[in-house]
């Protein structure tokens, strides 16, 4: 059985070698790497939505060189926290390229060998490389606003910088469930902000209430480290939103710098789905 469900007419998938199957004859093929398109072409935003092959390749690039590792150790130390029973299930919405999802199964399963994780994302590069990365993940192509998951399905969710979208978390969350949300701390990259722009700008901080939702910490993550190598700095502008809003002259000016220290700041958010 699949931990996704047919994002056509929502029954359970079966799965088979080569394809995930519903009960309605709907029917999904299992690419060479191991993940499942399920994204209905009247829910794609444009033809190829989310990042690009090139943008997915930066992105593992950077994380692979373990800039990002800290945030990674205190995610695989929440989630193991979280977990209960001998079957966690666990789902990453928004997923990218895999890095934190791999990290945490490998961890997740070490300590509970029957523990059940998917993952997935809007980007088909970003979820290619993510298969390519374990077999312990089910990954698919999927929207965040539209989750081909049953309701009550996981005991833990986790949306690593990944858009919002409440109501279907808590469509998919079991009671008591978990919801993690990891953010942008005020200074996050505060150093890479003030290269590209005269007036760099906080990141507002805030314990955002959602509805059904009780709110139990934050846990920060907060560090300095040094992006080594031209390459690597504009790997990191590529993966962030100032990458769309910086003017030609502060990407200019970024491009001058052959390393650049930075502070790196994050808040984990920890959310319980109310029963």
């Amino acid at each position: 059985m699949s931990m996704f469900r047919c994002p056509l007419c929502k029954a359970k998938l079966l799965k088979n070698e080569r394809a995930l199957k519903c009960e309605h004859g709907h029917s999904f093929d299992i690419s060479a790497e191991g993940y499942v398109h399920l994204l209905p072409a009247n829910k794609m935003n444009s033809k190829v939505p989310g990042d690009s092959k090139e943008m997915a390749s930066s992105r593992s690039a950077f994380l692979d060189k373990g800039y990002y590792e800290p945030l990674l150790k205190e995610l695989e130390k929440t989630v193991l926290e979280l977990s209960e029973g001998e079957e966690p299930a666990v789902l990453d919405c928004g997923c990218g390229e895999g890095y934190y999802t791999a990290n945490i199964a490998k961890e997740l399963k070490n300590r509970f060998p029957k523990a059940k994780i998917a993952g997935f994302d809007i980007s088909r590069p970003s979820v290619k490389r993510a298969a390519k990365r374990t077999k312990e993940v089910e990954f698919a192509v999927a929207s965040v606003f539209d989750i081909p998951a049953s309701d009550k399905s996981f005991d833990i969710l986790l949306n690593v910088f990944s858009p919002l979208s409440i109501d279907e978390y808590k469509r998919v969350l079991k009671p008591g469930g978990y919801y993690v949300y990891v953010v942008p701390a005020a200074r996050h990259l505060w150093q890479l902000k003030a290269a590209i722009y005269d007036t760099p700008y906080e990141n507002k901080e805030q314990d955002t209430p959602y509805e059904g939702f009780e709110h139990k910490e934050t846990r920060r993550v907060r560090y300095e480290t040094l992006i080594k190598t031209k390459e690597d700095i504009f790997s990191l502008f590529q993966m962030t939103p100032y990458y769309w809003k910086t003017s030609a002259k502060g990407a200019e000016k970024l491009s001058a710098y052959e390393s650049l220290l930075t502070e790196v700041a994050f808040d984990i958010h920890i959310y319980k789905k109310e029963k």
